[in-house]
């Protein structure tokens, strides 16, 4: 019972400034009078009604709460009821629409023509009415407007009478379009917040506000690492949380060996110090990201605000890790669905402040509500390399070799794969981790003493291993001269190794790391012809990680804010991206790098 009440599922909500994005259904009719349209009306609405409910009942904000979908007060036969219709889902917050129809409209006159929104149309295929000829027209009009649309049409002819029922194919589309535009729309007008500066030259702590600005409508705020010193002598924190948050770390954290040399370890005292000044970072991170209102009543107004922060950043090395502790655990904690204030919504922090493997770590968790992995793409391991180093030569998933994933902070407690789906090993999305499934990540989990030679101020690491088989997805944005942001996608699973063999590679890089073994699918061409070959085009050495093969929503997605995809082992059949990259050329990988040049950012 003490075990359930210390993971309590948190009420879901929206943490951050500003209310939680909206989908907004314009059913689009043939506006003659005199039959036309009245035989439309039903019909049309009904299309508009399914979609809201496919919606409705299908998708979930990241927060948790339910994805409210406003349909138009009237169908829309004409630039009057277009403009009534947009003037309803700007008061109502409405950033995504989806316009439905069964027959011919007057596309121009008809369409969603605000350049913000994320567009789709959906076009009955049915013979009653021309709906696939409107659906032709309409895409033609918004790719000739520079305001590219979604295309949905689907495969089989129905029934003018079966308007509501959604068939497979199209409901796939739906759903896919609405997660990508719904995570580009949570972006716009959240904060990415900088806590230091540049870490050790990676260049994702460069962080660009050109592209936080123009691709995802956010802004930058920045502190310095110093912050966190004044608020822990000053005390600028909850001290009941800090209180109870201890008691938690020393009832579910256990602490593993200490592999520094005995001359060089921490005393215990020390040890207990760093364990609270940790405590006090996580905390502390988190008020800067979303405020707390507890400041508040300690009369620290302007700190009790935060920084309206969707994603941050912690510099840490070396400038912060030579004298204080290392931020292992407030990364670790923060990016976990939980913690001593029961089980919630993951705060997403990027570990040495590499703001481009935040962000991509951000797409995973808008597209799927779940826990976020980050992790070196530390080392390939051939097939003939484990053999000569283990005498084990791999099978199974592994037969092809395997890309060692570790580092030492911001990879979240989920990663170990404890939660279940299905009796399965998961990552499930936050509001359906139960307690037990909490615990048992925390008990798959050490907490290792800081290598002293890497980090001198000393810290926590969680080290764990992620339990083998495992449907995920490696993502990775890039910034290119020339070229601006590219993204790269890498479907695969999590793999298990023999437990001696495992102990034996893991020691070769840091024991005190968390560890995940990854396979990526390989199709056997360009970058995906080997293992080998995916690790050595990978743009950058982070690499975020998300449950599930979620490949597909993140190129919707990455089309929607006009960032070319310069690697996937996606099949071609799931690839869904707006009309206008059609007129590109027949070269899919191509035709998207010409489109979002021809496009340029969303927020330009």
């Amino acid at each position: 019972m003490a075990e359930n009440k210390d993971f309590e599922m948190q009420q879901a909500r929206n943490r951050l400034k500003g209310s939680a994005p909206k989908i907004g259904i314009r059913p689009t009719i043939d506006g003659r009078l005199g039959g036309v349209r009245e035989s439309l009306e039903a019909v049309t609405m009904g299309m508009a009604k399914a979609a809201a409910k496919l919606i409705s009942e299908n998708l979930r904000h990241p927060t948790g709460e339910k994805v409210e979908c406003v349909i138009a007060d009237t169908t829309i036969g004409g630039v009057a009821e277009a403009a009534a219709c947009a003037e309803k889902f700007a008061r109502e917050g409405v950033a995504v629409t989806l316009t439905v129809t069964p027959c011919w409209c007057y596309g121009s006159e008809t369409m969603d023509t605000d350049p913000l929104t994320i567009k789709a149309v959906w076009g009955f295929n049915g013979t009653d009415r021309p709906g696939a000829v409107n659906l032709a027209a309409v895409l033609a009009a918004h790719s000739q407007m520079g305001l590219p649309a979604f295309g949905i049409y689907g495969h089989d002819v129905q029934d003018l009478t079966d308007t509501d029922k959604i068939p497979a194919d199209v409901a796939e589309k739906i759903l896919r379009f609405a997660k990508a535009g719904l995570a580009a729309a949570w972006m716009r007008g959240k904060s990415y917040l900088s806590v230091g500066s540049v870490s050790m030259g990676i260049a994702g702590s460069i962080v660009n506000p050109d592209f936080f600005r123009e691709y995802l409508g956010m802004r930058n705020e920045y502190v310095d690492m110093s912050e966190i010193t004044r608020r822990i002598e000053e005390k600028i924190y909850s001290e009941a949380e800090f209180r109870r948050a201890m008691e938690w770390v020393k009832t579910y954290c256990k602490e593993g060996p200490d592999n520094n040399p005995p001359e060089k370890q921490h005393s215990r005292a020390r040890k207990d110090r760093v364990w609270e000044m940790s405590v006090k970072m996580a905390m502390i991170v988190r008020d800067l990201m979303v405020g707390n209102p507890d400041l508040r009543r300690k009369g620290l107004g302007e700190e009790a605000l935060g920084h309206n922060a969707i994603l941050a950043g912690f510099q840490g090395q070396r400038q912060w890790t030579d004298h204080f502790p290392n931020g292992d655990f407030l990364e670790t904690i923060l990016n976990s669905s939980f913690d001593w204030n029961g089980i919630r919504q993951p705060y997403l922090v990027a570990t040495e402040n590499d703001s481009l493997n935040g962000v991509s770590m951000l797409f995973g968790h808008l597209l799927t509500g779940s826990a976020q992995i980050f992790s070196d793409v530390r080392t390939y391991w051939s097939p003939e390399a484990v053999q000569r180093v283990t005498g084990w030569k791999p099978t199974g998933l592994a037969e092809h070799g395997f890309i060692h994933l570790i580092n030492s902070g911001a990879t979240c407690l989920d990663g170990t794969g404890c939660q279940r789906l299905d009796g399965k090993p998961a990552i499930k999305p936050w509001w359906q981790v139960e307690a037990n499934e909490a615990k048992a990540c925390l008990d798959a989990t050490q907490w290792r003493y800081a290598n002293l030679g890497y980090f001198r101020g000393g810290g926590y690491s969680s080290d764990f291993l992620t339990e083998g088989g495992m449907p995920v997805t490696m993502t990775r944005i890039n910034l290119v001269k020339g070229l601006g942001p590219m993204i790269q996608i890498a479907e695969g699973y999590t793999a298990t190794l023999p437990q001696e063999v495992h102990d034996t590679l893991d020691l070769r890089t840091d024991p005190t790391w968390p560890t995940t073994w990854f396979v990526p699918r390989l199709t056997g061409t360009g970058p995906f012809k080997d293992v080998y070959s995916v690790m050595a085009s990978w743009g950058a050495n982070h690499g975020a990680i998300s449950f599930g093969h979620i490949g597909a929503d993140l190129i919707s997605l990455a089309a929607a804010l006009r960032i070319p995809v310069a690697m996937h082992n996606i099949p071609q059949e799931k690839i869904f991206r707006p009309s206008y990259w059609n007129a590109f050329g027949m070269d899919p990988e191509g035709a998207d790098y010409r489109a979002c040049a021809a496009l340029g950012p969303l927020y330009r």
